[in-house]
């Protein structure tokens, strides 16, 4: 019998990429203090918030699995998250302009009996950008609710000069490889769609 999802996020973007590949969910939104995670380290950052939001949404099945992320732009061992103003977006893609950074997702499948917690990188590079197109970007509504001040899967994508790994994790989640990983869980895509 197939588990449920539970998805421990608000993200919009998260869920459209559940939809995509039509898996069912349903949302419980952890409340946490991601403030209380003080490491600078990326990778450690990542899969601390992955576990914290994935272990504070309980299970309330023996059928449901529960998925959480966390997803961090990291640039010269700089972690970038949402920018708090406009300036704070300024500077980060200024940093970020005409140079190669990373972006890491944490991510935490748990049910009942077991628990699966792993890490994604994908490489971004950006084109150089004039000062004009960063102002532009900044002046429209994007970067104030993502990761490094950029919106990968919509207007920032005109910045992106090339990848390593996957696309969907600087969305915000390894959909392929969430796919593999929650098959093993018992949770699959709708085919009756």
């Amino acid at each position: 019998m197939p588990n449920n999802l539970i998805l421990a996020s608000s993200s919009p973007r998260r869920q459209e990429l559940l939809h995509q590949v039509n898996i069912p969910f349903t949302i419980r939104k952890p409340n946490i203090d991601e403030s209380q995670i003080t490491t600078r380290d990326p990778i450690e950052k990542v899969k601390q918030l992955a576990i914290r939001k994935g272990e504070h949404v309980p299970i309330q099945g023996e059928h449901e699995v529960i998925l959480a992320a966390d997803t961090v732009v990291s640039y010269q061992q700089q972690i970038f998250e949402k920018p708090q103003d406009k300036d704070h977006a300024y500077k980060m893609i200024t940093a970020l302009s005409g140079d190669v950074h990373e972006v890491f997702t944490g991510v935490m499948i748990r049910s009942h009996k077991e628990e699966n917690v792993f890490i994604e990188r994908t490489k971004v590079a950006f084109w150089p950008l004039s000062e004009s197109e960063i102002n532009w970007y900044i002046a429209t509504s994007e970067p104030y609710d993502k990761a490094g001040a950029y919106g990968i899967q919509s207007l920032g994508a005109i910045f992106v000069k090339e990848l390593i790994g996957d696309y969907y994790n600087v969305v915000g989640l390894p959909i392929s490889r969430v796919v593999r990983e929650l098959s093993g869980f018992s949770v699959f895509p709708d085919m009756d769609v």
